[in-house]
């Protein structure tokens, strides 16, 4: 064997650089699924389900275009349950003259992949992830000698340097960048009526097994798996995107922070997952959104907004990550050091918002931005959480996490745990915020005008609570001024109150005290 072409679980493209120059006749393809990726995180069963079947489909189809496929599969009597011992044996029975493999999506496993090469004494040949529109060094020269990096700026480059959105003449289609002004309605009390639903992806026979098999070898994993329907194959990828520009992205821009009881997907367009296991090419969603907007099928400030969270946000969101990993993972700007309450994990919890958000995740491994953002993650910022234990949730239960752009989605922009990278301040906010942006407060029996007494919301609580014991550490940042100037307003009587009641939260494991007398 000339070349062991190493597949991994996120890099599922047919079109992947690693056939660059590969010959059927004198290289092979290794896949391994391992039981350590599901346990190292505790990965949720809708989670590990796509993984493995999208991998399985991956498998079928490349042995289909003539590949040799050595694939090692969980169920497999000898399978030694991690990546590294899996590539070791491989490498010895199969005795490759080298190995290729993509830029991994993850630190710790490039390391690993280097290791076990170099102790088997072949090279490793690491190749540039052509899935992305912006390399590592790009993003690394884009970085340099700026003091501070923000999204915005890396978005109107990559604009500029791939032509999207623009005139002849270089100016911004409509004339601005950005119209995320334009994108922040509530459905109201009236509710977002009928939206199209997306299109669904029915198990086939292999998934179906692969459905059973998780069943089987992670029945005590958090999720369900009997509403799986994502898509598994590149075909599939491709339909969704169809169905989400003939039917969603019209409406997506303006409703895209909003959020309803039992509405799962709205106007969202659920391809996340597919992206990030290479199943979609990110070009393609981009070129698409923007022949929606020329021929007149869709806003521009819905075009826009969905192109700036492919080429703009989730392009510099993997910058963030390769730019500043491994000490990345563990930043805790704000010394937080809550453990995260168990009603993550099951969703039994008595406010509407977190039950209907993580009921949700664990029935689908879906929620959308607001959600995450506004409500998992803001109540795990108020109330204290250590960030890596949230990032260790958020990676485990969503079918989209890989870890480049989970990790400073976490702990960066939900957490603020890197003081301030990802974010140029923490997004915190009282139950209003949840109350104007959704109906969750109106099927919720505590009250988001109220900090203190039995009736109040924890997020109202703990939000005054949050300011008060970072007053000091915030005075710095002039976003936050406006918010720490309300703290004039509290008597020490009102601070000493919200401070008992907090206190008082975070005693009975982040859930608001059954009869508390603030």
């Amino acid at each position: 064997m000339r070349n062991l072409l190493l597949v991994l679980g996120d890099q599922l493209s047919p079109d992947s650089p690693l056939f660059d120059g590969a010959d059927p006749d004198q290289d092979a393809l290794w896949m391994a699924e391992v039981v350590e990726e599901s346990s190292r995180t505790w990965s949720s069963k809708p989670r590990t389900a796509l993984f493995l079947s999208a991998m399985r489909h991956y498998r079928d189809a490349a042995r289909a275009r003539g590949w040799a496929v050595h694939y090692r599969a969980i169920d497999d009597r000898e399978n030694r349950g991690s990546l590294a011992a899996e590539l070791a044996a491989a490498l010895a029975a199969l005795a490759p003259e080298r190995v290729i493999v993509v830029e991994p999506g993850e630190f710790g496993v490039r390391e690993s992949l280097q290791r076990v090469a170099d102790t088997a004494g072949l090279p490793l040949e690491i190749r540039t992830d052509t899935h992305f529109l912006s390399t590592v060094d790009d993003f690394r020269a884009h970085a340099a000698g700026r003091k501070q990096l923000r999204m915005e700026y890396f978005y109107r480059e990559m604009r500029k340097r791939h032509g999207v959105l623009l005139e002849a003449d270089g100016s911004p289609t409509g004339g601005d960048w950005n119209y995320d002004a334009e994108n922040r309605a509530s459905f109201g009390k009236q509710g977002p009526g009928l939206v199209p639903p997306p299109v669904r992806f029915p198990p086939d026979a292999l998934t179906r097994e692969v459905i059973d098999l998780v069943e089987e070898v992670f029945p005590t994993h958090p999720g369900a798996l009997a509403d799986f329907d994502w898509p598994v194959t590149p075909g599939e990828a491709r339909a969704a995107l169809d169905d989400f520009i003939a039917h969603r992205l019209s409406d997506f821009g303006r409703w895209q922070d909003a959020m309803w009881t039992g509405e799962a997907w709205l106007y969202h367009s659920r391809l996340a997952a597919a992206m990030n296991l290479h199943l979609l090419d990110p070009r393609d969603a981009i070129a698409e959104a923007e022949r929606a907007y020329r021929d007149g099928r869709a806003p521009l400030e819905a075009v826009e907004g969905f192109i700036r969270q492919i080429l703009g946000w989730r392009e510099y969101v993997r910058g963030i990550y390769w730019l500043y990993m491994p000490e990345y993972l563990e930043r805790n700007a704000m010394g937080a050091e809550e453990p995260l309450p168990d009603f993550y994990w099951n969703g039994q919890v008595e406010m509407t918002c977190l039950q209907d958000a993580i009921g949700q995740t664990l029935r689908y491994g879906y929620a959308h931005h607001i959600q995450r953002l506004m409500v998992t993650g803001l109540y795990a910022l108020l109330l204290g959480v250590r960030p890596q234990r949230v990032h260790d949730w958020y990676l485990a239960v969503y079918v989209d996490a890989v870890e480049w752009v989970e990790l400073p989605n976490t702990l960066g922009m939900s957490q603020y745990g890197d003081g301030g990278v990802m974010a140029s301040k923490p997004y915190v906010a009282t139950g209003k915020y949840i109350q104007r942006m959704s109906n969750y407060c109106s099927e919720c029996r505590y009250d988001p005008a109220e900090a203190v007494g039995d009736d109040a919301c924890p997020f109202t609580t703990l939000y005054w609570d949050y300011l008060l014991r970072h007053e000091s550490a915030l005075r710095g940042n002039n976003r936050m001024t406006m918010q720490l100037k309300n703290l004039t307003r509290l008597s020490p009587e009102r601070r000493a109150a919200i401070q008992a009641r907090a206190d008082a939260i975070r005693a009975a494991g982040g859930r608001p005290p059954a009869s508390a007398t603030a």
